[in-house]
């Protein structure tokens, strides 16, 4: 993972209002008005929110006639924790915790 990659995935998850999201979005494709609704803030407010997971590579969308559907892009979560994870605590010994924890 990049300086860059790390530090976008940084940004997107470091706010409480986007962690609700992306909680909200998982395993479901969700609509911007469920998500507005979902975590009590504008749909104004939520499209920025997603414009920033989606671009971070967090977040899918999908387009049905005028309403986009988000969800949770699992799989690149896993990813971004687990090269983050490596990065920064590359000894044996947490390297070993690490891959004990995710199996």
């Amino acid at each position: 993972m990049s300086k860059e990659e790390s530090a976008a995935f940084g940004r997107a998850i470091g706010d409480a209002t986007r962690q609700e999201i992306m909680r909200f979005c998982c395993c479901d494709w969700r609509s911007v008005g469920e998500v507005a609704e979902e975590v009590k803030v504008s749909q104004p407010t939520v499209s920025h929110h997603l414009a920033l997971l989606k671009q971070a590579g967090l977040v899918k969308s999908r387009r049905e006639g005028k309403q986009v559907f988000y969800t949770l892009d699992q799989k690149r979560v896993v990813s971004c924790c687990g090269k983050l994870l490596f990065a920064f605590a590359p000894e044996e010994e947490a390297t070993q915790s690490i891959r004990r924890c995710c199996e």
